[in-house]
């Protein structure tokens, strides 16, 4: 009845139109202040340390160094090296297109930078090329979701951080999957320039490949340094976050001089609503999950589905159809930090591994990005491009195939996930 009266309550709250995030902070203060014993001020002092984990840190630095490196040159000189490596081939531009979304993602952790940085140079650059538009569109705004694939991932990090597990292992489990959906991305736009004999002009250069890695060194460097570090233990992620936002911050004013002094207020202003709005739905997500284990609800739950659900197999499909269903609607990262207790029992009585199932959880993140009529990718697309929502969804419709199938296979072979993060047991 109280998980009934619950559901209900937030629904009833998203239809009226109220945040996300103001929808659980009110709802688990309601709750906790009618149907349990606890004083209130507990839900505040749940409400300051749900936002205080130093994990939370690392999120702050990568947003702001992903800002950083939008505003600048990084994103223009890693597409020359791409370019100049294999944009002479059939679908080249293409596929360099999906390959610095992958580098990029490796130094930004946020899928939205990803599409700004490489799409708004990369859309016109093919279409000027020949591709077609809506593939151009296409293309783009879904290779930008291998932004939270790739680690650094913001989802990640909060992930790590609402299950408890080790954000090493989580950022290594997302390697293998980010490189095959990549892979998958490169394979279908190879198959279509061939199909359409796109390719540019450009012939491979010695002489340029020379120059463009040259010219491009600092950003090649940064994801050595970055990554290289957290798996090696020179630093912590958080440290590594840190480490980002200096080296992004010196190489762009100092050495590319692309920035100046005065770009740095509006960056930083829009940095920190970004920063201060996340910070919101995580203190608020903290108090609805302390009301959670105080009443015991995903205990409850899990009791409940597993009268019906007798295998892994069953709940984990279930599982997905239910997040790429709540993806049309909702900010999956929000449906993270409020499901993720509740998966937590279920996850334990199935024996799944809660690494693995993170990344079973991002890459619904990432199709929700790309799923009308809430998908951010959609609309930062469309703001670049000019196009409307629909024609951007439109476009991205066989790109979400690619998506769904390699879902499938990353759910149910969890080896994928779960190799490289054995190493460092």
């Amino acid at each position: 009845m109280t998980v009934a009266f619950i559901i209900t309550g937030l629904v009833l709250f998203m239809i009226m139109g109220i945040p996300l995030a103001a929808v659980m902070g009110i709802f688990a203060m309601a709750c906790v202040a009618v149907l349990t014993q606890v004083p209130t001020q507990a839900v505040f002092q749940q409400l300051f340390q749900g936002s205080e984990h130093d994990l939370l840190q690392a999120v702050i630095f990568f947003i702001v160094a992903g800002a950083i490196m939008t505003k600048g040159t990084l994103a223009t000189k890693l597409i020359r090296i791409g370019q100049s490596l294999v944009g002479g081939f059939t679908g080249g531009l293409a596929i360099t297109s999906v390959l610095i979304c992958l580098f990029f993602a490796a130094v930004s952790g946020s899928s939205p930078a990803t599409v700004v940085a490489i799409g708004s140079i990369m859309i016109p650059a093919l279409i000027k090329s020949g591709y077609s538009s809506r593939f151009s569109v296409g293309l783009l705004t879904s290779a930008g979701a291998l932004g939270i694939m790739i680690p650094p991932s913001i989802p990640m990090i909060i992930w790590a951080v609402v299950m408890g597990v080790s954000i090493t292992k989580q950022f290594m489990a997302g390697f293998l999957p980010g490189i095959i959906l990549g892979g998958a991305l490169i394979l279908y736009s190879y198959i279509k320039a061939r199909k359409h004999q796109w390719r540019t002009k450009s012939q491979l250069s010695l002489t340029e490949i020379k120059d463009a890695l040259k010219d491009g060194m600092w950003g090649l460097f940064m994801p050595i340094l970055v990554l290289g570090g957290i798996y090696t233990g020179i630093f912590t992620a958080t440290e590594a976050a840190a480490v980002a936002f200096v080296y992004v911050l010196i190489v762009e004013m100092l050495i590319h001089r692309s920035l100046k002094p005065m770009d740095l207020m509006p960056l930083m202003k829009e940095s920190l609503l970004t920063v201060s709005m996340l910070l919101f739905i995580i203190a608020n997500a903290s108090v609805l999950s302390y009301y959670f284990s105080v009443d015991q609800i995903p205990l409850r739950i899990a009791d409940f589905l597993l009268q019906y659900i007798d295998n892994k197999y069953l709940f984990l499909f279930l599982v997905n159809i239910g997040l790429l269903i709540m993806g049309c609607f909702m900010d999956i990262v929000s449906a993270m930090l409020v499901l993720g207790p509740v998966f937590q029992p279920l996850l334990l009585r199935f024996g799944i591994d809660p690494i693995h199932f993170g990344i079973i959880m991002v890459i619904n993140i990432e199709v929700a990005f790309l799923t009308p009529p809430f998908g951010v990718n959609l609309f930062v697309a469309s703001g670049i491009t000019k196009k409307s929502i629909l024609e951007v969804a439109w476009s991205v419709l066989p790109f979400m195939l690619i998506f769904y199938s390699v879902l499938f296979l990353i759910t149910y072979v969890p080896w994928i996930s779960l190799v490289l993060p054995s190493f460092f047991d």
